[in-house]
């Protein structure tokens, strides 16, 4: 069954492999997986993420991992790249539409050499952290929107099981890509916490009410003095803004 707490990721953005494990065994049961992303990856490595993971749960298997590592090389590097993480058999694992689709396709077929355990593959379309006028300063003058829309069609045409976008193109790219494609949404704020460093942002509630399937949400939850309160209350605030 799916619930509000189970479409929740927390992201555990931190190098400091005793605050993760604390974080991990707080909010367990609670949220419906945990981030983990490049900075924890290159301090720690595969061991990190199993220590985090396993004691989660106090067992071996542990909640569900978001692997979050945004891949982005040449396409046999990266499908290297996904086979050695598959024996920590993340659920999601991400890597850069703007790889191109030989890259996307490659990953897309490493990942499935896994079987039936196998992470679905998502895109990362635009970064949360950038705007219109960061893309221009690198030579993208095409509207955020648009180029979004236009990668995660990409991505679908390549066999990738979904995309990373922020709240604010959520609905544009569901009706792009349809109703099975993965959109995980990262950008997320409670209506009371602060926006920190993200420019596209939207409300827990806003964002699945637009189609999001999973929300990424970090500082509101890891930066509380009780992250599983914390969660808690995001949790009670998507059920009364979907009136449940």
């Amino acid at each position: 069954m799916t619930t509000p707490a189970s479409r929740i990721f927390c992201a555990v953005d931190t190098t400091d492999l005793d605050t993760a494990r604390d974080l991990g065994r707080r909010i367990s049961g609670v949220v419906g997986g945990i981030k983990l992303g490049l900075e924890f990856f290159v301090a720690h490595g595969p061991a990190g993420i199993r220590a985090v993971i396993g004691e989660a749960n106090g067992d071996s298997k542990g909640p569900p991992l978001f692997l979050d590592l945004k891949l982005h090389d040449i396409p046999n590097t990266v499908a290297g790249g996904i086979r050695a993480a598959l024996p920590l058999k993340p659920a999601f694992m991400t890597i850069h539409s703007a790889g191109g689709p030989a890259m996307m396709r490659a990953a897309a077929e490493a990942a499935a050499s896994a079987g039936a355990e196998r992470p679905k593959i998502l895109a990362v379309t635009v970064l949360t952290s950038l705007d219109a006028g960061d893309l221009e300063s690198v030579g993208q003058r095409t509207p955020v929107a648009e180029q979004v829309t236009r990668l995660a069609r990409l991505a679908k045409d390549s066999g990738v099981d979904g995309v990373v976008c922020s709240p604010a193109e959520v609905a544009l790219v569901r009706a792009a890509c349809g109703p099975d494609f993965i959109l995980m949404v990262p950008g997320i704020r409670p209506a009371w916490a602060a926006a920190n460093d993200q420019k596209r942002i939207m409300t827990p509630a806003e964002a699945l009410a637009a189609g999001a399937d999973h929300l990424v949400i970090g500082r509101p939850i890891t930066g509380d003095a009780d992250p599983a309160a914390a969660a808690r209350r995001i949790v009670a605030e998507i059920e009364e803004g979907a009136g449940a």
